[in-house]
């Protein structure tokens, strides 16, 4: 026997004896008690309880033409942030680790450079310069205008003029690229040291300074990443690349772990690769703490033109070559305790595939109303069979 079958057969033991229990402390039946149908189980709620008994409404899956593939948990390109020091320098302070979150504009680090000083000095110069050439350049046009200046000296007054003007933008610009508000910056606040900004809200994947650490403009030195939008890059093979198409809904797990996850294709390939390899993206439907960038995923693929009603197929019980669900049918008060009936429906099983279970069940059956019992079926089963044991 083996180790599943063995467990299951010590469970039916123990409920057979929990209501042959039952049984011996009832009371003689009499003409007012109530008759059970044929078609109904009754438990007391420590018994459901016990029982682990679960209920659920059926699923419309795809149990036929699903497509299995691996694939990575990705980021989208605005998701994921690269941070350099466009001027270089030596770090002055930082307190940041792997792992931290972090908001945009919050100051990843402090950085020297005398290089900030320049800029700025160079910017004030420029700029005074600038002013006064732009009221020379004033004044000498309207001089011309009034024939007292020649068109030449007012020429060459406008290209100084225009090209102080160009020299300062420049400025300005490398101003904003370290960081320095030049609306803010006058010349009792000239400073050596600028703060590194994060350019987006995430968390922290690679932390690469330290105090007192000299750098480049093309050292990276923070790696930032925002988990909200994560999306999927799968790998199928070439003859599946017809079976696929955006919309299709994407079951997948994670580390070998039971919970399900759910993702739906956004975009399919335009192309194979030379190993003959389909590529398929797809958008994370629900954010989960457990998905990370960089998890190796496993996925099922399901073909939305073939949905049928499903159950886990532990809720399908099988009995005399026949199969049976139970559904919640309601719950009553006995005699001071409290009780939940469950009906038991006959219906035929149809494909099987991962863990779920087609059903075709009675016309009279309303799929989309019924409570299935989806944990614990086989219980019902065994008080089912022992019914003239468990009424107590």
């Amino acid at each position: 026997m083996s180790n599943s079958n063995l467990l299951r057969y010590l469970h039916y033991t123990i409920f057979i004896a929990l209501f042959v229990s039952c049984s011996k402390n009832k009371p003689a039946a009499n003409a007012e008690e109530e008759v059970i149908p044929e078609d109904i189980v009754e438990m007391r709620y420590d018994q459901v309880k016990a029982a682990g008994i679960d209920t659920a409404t059926v699923e419309f899956r795809s149990l036929a033409g699903t497509i299995k593939v691996n694939g990575t948990i990705s980021v989208p390109p605005k998701s994921f942030a690269t941070v350099c020091a466009p001027l270089g320098g030596f770090i002055k302070n930082t307190n940041l680790l792997p792992g931290d979150a972090v908001k945009k504009g919050q100051i990843l680090a402090i950085i020297e450079n005398q290089e900030y000083v320049d800029i700025q000095e160079n910017y004030l110069e420029a700029k005074s310069r600038m002013e006064y050439a732009e009221a020379e350049f004033k004044r000498h046009s309207d001089l011309y205008r009034e024939d007292v200046y020649s068109e030449k000296n007012l020429q060459q007054v406008t290209a100084d003029y225009k090209s102080l003007k160009a020299h300062v933008s420049a400025l300005e610009q490398k101003l904003e690229l370290i960081g320095i508000d030049q609306a803010d910056l006058t010349e009792s606040n000239i400073s050596r040291s600028v703060p590194l900004v994060s350019p987006i809200s995430g968390y922290i994947k690679t932390v690469n300074v330290n105090i007192g650490k000299s750098i480049s403009s093309t050292d990276v030195l923070f790696e930032i990443v925002n988990t909200d939008n994560l999306f999927l890059e799968l790998t199928l093979f070439e003859k599946d690349a017809g079976n696929v198409s955006a919309g299709q809904k994407i079951n997948f797990f994670i580390n070998n772990e039971m919970e399900e996850h759910i993702a739906v294709i956004t975009q399919t390939g335009r192309s194979v690769d030379a190993d003959k390899a389909y590529k398929v993206y797809a958008t994370v439907t629900k954010g989960c703490n457990n998905l990370l960038p960089g998890m190796y995923v496993n996925a099922i693929i399901e073909n939305e033109g073939n949905k049928v009603p499903a159950l886990p197929s532990d809720a399908v019980v099988s009995f005399d070559d026949k199969f049976y669900i139970f559904t919640f049918d309601r719950n009553k008060v006995e005699k001071g305790f409290d009780f939940t009936e469950y009906r038991i429906i006959e219906v035929q099983k149809g494909m099987t595939d991962g863990g779920y279970t087609e059903i075709i069940a009675p016309d009279n059956f309303d799929l989309k109303k019924a409570k299935v019992v989806i944990k614990g079926a086989y219980n019902l089963l065994s008080a089912k069979k022992n019914a003239g044991e468990m009424a107590c």
